[in-house]
């Protein structure tokens, strides 16, 4: 990766251990550090309880040294401990490394490093769709031979290959760096992009005024701004005295979509694609379906555009992006005509998108959602039970069970229940099963032919193995 000499190798002489490596926000920073040539260590808890072993597998083949979360692994000085802020001081390895003298990174911290040292530098904002979006902007850049370093914090299937099952990151020569950043920690601010790509602004982690101010400064430290215009809230941060390029279904839009020309089907989506400053149209077929997977790609594009690569042809390689997995991920389909989905909807616009997608054709719905935590269940625990509600027909069912929770001191108080009693004050149809395995029996025992299961939720690697299990349940 082509970054100034002098962080590279600052970053590259040191000794790295990451608290947590397999998520999916460290695990390809460790791929990346790898990637260049760094000593790169770690521990996750899901490791030593024994989830995902293929995936601490494959991190040992690359040569990343993998130790139990006991404080082991750090054993000098020299090493930085990459740790996010949420991980506690009585971890081991931040025990060990307060004993030590050992620096401490956030991930935040040591992406924005490699970030901002890029010559040319893609930041992909917002509250939803950010993943699919830096996928399918780091998927052109790379058939367009520009060689990006991607950062994702997805599986990327266009990058899936034998050596590489986990490919949620790249790391390229080309002086492209291409990444999702978050702002549900604020750690937003520390990314100094060449363009800015903000995809919407709505509640997830933190409050409308804390998400304005976090977007509208984001933009304006960018050289160019890429901004939905069919999202209020981020169209009222644009700095019109910037430069700027917007995108979306509106008629004001800078890339655009040709009116009448969208085809949904249900595993794909088409249209004709509208440069509205030259009146251009390219036709594209993705792989992949839904109306927000369009406005996703409309943000790509925009990006590439923005970013030197002629539309024309980024519309052609986005032609072949393969999607990300768990992102309408769809599974497979039982002999009796019952599909299952693997996705990675969590908060209440990212579910509501995948709700419209499945409600676009016939069939009933039956919808799987385990909650990323009790934190953000009670921070849009009311607007996810509207959605769920709401978007959803008579016919169909909502499953809830406990949130996910790993250990540590948080308040457990609030839970699935709850949200299960909202969404029937909403009129909607909704069962809470605490145990997990208990909502795959009741789910098998629902489903019937021409329904489609839907199984949601993040932060929890082994959704995808129940995913597969009730495939497997149905089978």
């Amino acid at each position: 990766m082509t970054i100034a000499s002098d962080a590279s190798t600052n970053l590259t002489a040191r000794d790295w251990f990451f608290c947590g490596i397999g998520g999916s926000g460290m695990l390809p920073l460790a791929l990346i550090l790898r990637g260049m040539g760094a000593r790169v260590a770690g521990s996750d808890r899901s490791r030593d309880q024994g989830r995902t072993p293929e995936k601490f597998a494959w991190l040992e083949s690359l040569g990343i040294d993998l130790l139990a979360q006991d404080g082991s692994g750090m054993v000098s000085a020299r090493q930085v401990l990459v740790a996010s802020a949420a991980v506690e001081d009585t971890v081991p390895e931040v025990v060990r490394a307060k004993e030590l003298g050992c620096e401490r990174m956030s991930r935040a911290q040591l992406l924005s490093a490699l970030f901002n040292a890029a010559p040319q530098s893609i930041a992909v904002g917002g509250t939803s769709g950010k993943s699919t979006v830096t996928g399918m902007i780091g998927w052109i850049m790379t058939a367009a031979e520009r060689d990006p370093t991607i950062m994702n914090g997805a599986v990327m299937k266009n990058f899936v290959a034998p050596d590489a099952p986990f490919a949620s990151a790249r790391v390229g020569t080309g002086g492209v760096f291409v990444s999702e950043v978050d702002e549900s920690d604020g750690s937003i601010a520390l990314y100094n992009p060449t363009i800015a790509v903000l995809n919407n602004v709505s509640l997830d982690h933190k409050s409308l005024e804390e998400l304005r101010e976090l977007f509208g400064a984001f933009l304006a430290r960018a050289a160019i701004s890429v901004v939905n215009a069919d999202d209020p809230e981020s169209l009222a941060l644009l700095d019109r005295g910037r430069q700027t390029l917007t995108f979306g279904f509106a008629a004001s839009a800078d890339i655009s979509v040709e009116a009448g020309s969208i085809i949904e089907q249900p595993t794909s989506i088409a249209a004709s694609i509208l440069d509205r400053a030259t009146g251009e149209t390219w036709p594209i077929a993705l792989r992949i379906p839904g109306r927000h997977n369009l406005a996703n790609a409309l943000a790509a594009l925009a990006a590439a555009k923005a970013a030197g690569v002629p539309l024309g042809e980024a519309v052609g390689h986005l032609a072949t992006f393969s999607g990300l997995a768990r992102r309408f991920d769809i599974v497979g389909t039982s002999p009796s005509g019952i599909t299952v989905i693997d996705d990675f909807g969590h908060n209440p616009e990212k579910v509501a998108a995948t709700l419209a997608t499945l409600k676009a054709h016939p069939g009933r719905v039956i919808a799987f959602f385990q909650p990323h935590g009790y934190g953000p269940l009670r921070q849009m625990g009311h607007e996810l039970a509207e959605v769920l509600a709401t978007r959803l027909s008579s016919g169909d069912v909502s499953i809830l069970c406990d949130p996910v929770y790993f250990g540590g001191t948080v308040d457990r108080s609030v839970g699935s229940e709850r949200i299960v009693a909202l969404i029937r004050e909403h009129g909607g149809q909704a069962e809470y099963i605490p145990l997990r395995d208990d909502c795959a029996a009741r789910i098998t025992a629902l489903a019937r032919p021409g329904d489609r299961v839907v199984i949601m939720g993040a932060r929890d690697d082994t959704l995808s193995s129940f995913a597969h299990e009730i495939l497997t349940r149905l089978t």
